[in-house]
């Protein structure tokens, strides 16, 4: 039996608390501090790839895996170029699963550029879909995209039209999310940009390649960056330039559509250097 008198036990009592109490303090302010912000929309499946990083773009890539699981594991450890990961990954029934936190820089993009980015994992979030690129995507998995995009453009301020493909910051090593992508069914949602059908010809003089660079196309490879284009507004594999694209590039830079991150302005796209 103890012998402290009661107002001695009670004092005891409260200096055990207040330690229990600083110590889950401690530990709920590390997990916080590691796990960072997490999104209800998606099922936390964590991966240690990552750094910090902010977000102005989205991109979305397709997985070329047999399964989720496959590309959940993938996305936490490493393929054949070393570690890899992305913010989401969304399965062909819709699911979505989250790999790393939104505030955190995955490492989905590698080399390439959109317009003034150069360091697209610095400035993007990630969004892996379940497709091996030769099937179409189920209207579940794109509406989950949807609502994804949705809640991110709304919640960390990226605007709606910045919002691109994997082949489009280095259309001269990825093909994804690939030509059968529903790109228009995105922008019917408010999401990307696409070209308006009543803007008419393009003027005499007009230069394809300012307006693909003024949207946001990096140009070293030319060719390359085409075909990136066609997979993403007319949905065919080719790499020339035709008449079809000039009225499409007039459409896209003539309006508000071109990047805020793109190097030129949407009235610099009017004809050749004089």
């Amino acid at each position: 039996m103890s012998t402290l008198l009661p107002a001695t036990r009670w004092r005891r009592t409260v200096r055990e608390v207040s330690r229990v109490a600083a110590v889950l303090a401690i530990v709920l302010l590390t997990a916080c501090a590691h796990t960072g912000k997490r999104n209800p929309l998606a099922t936390w499946v964590p991966s240690d790839n990552f750094n910090e990083r902010g977000a102005i773009l989205i991109v979305l890539h397709f997985t070329d895996q047999e399964s989720v699981q496959q590309s959940l594991d993938t996305l936490r450890g490493r393929n054949s170029g070393g570690r890899v990961s992305s913010h989401y990954l969304i399965g062909k029934d819709g699911h979505r699963y989250q790999l790393v936190s939104d505030d955190k820089r995955a490492w989905h993009a590698g080399a390439g550029s959109w317009g003034r980015i150069t360091d697209v994992n610095a400035a993007s979030i990630g969004i892996e879909i379940d497709n091996d690129g030769h099937t179409p995507f189920p209207d579940a998995q794109i509406d989950s995209l949807i609502v994804l995009l949705r809640d991110l453009t709304e919640r960390l301020d990226i605007p709606p039209s910045q919002i691109i493909g994997h082949s489009d910051l280095a259309p001269a090593r990825k093909v994804d999310p690939g030509p059968l992508f529903p790109w228009k069914r995105l922008a019917d949602a408010g999401f990307g940009i696409w070209p308006a059908a009543d803007a008419g010809e393009p003027p005499a003089g007009f230069d394809p390649w300012m307006a693909l660079q003024a949207i946001g196309y990096p140009l070293k490879d030319r060719p390359a960056a085409v075909r990136a284009f066609h997979h993403r507004f007319r949905g065919i594999d080719t790499h020339e330039l035709d008449a079809e694209d000039l009225r499409i590039l007039h459409a896209l830079t003539r309006t508000s559509n071109v990047s805020s991150t793109s190097p030129l302005r949407a009235d610099d796209v009017k004809q050749d250097a004089r």
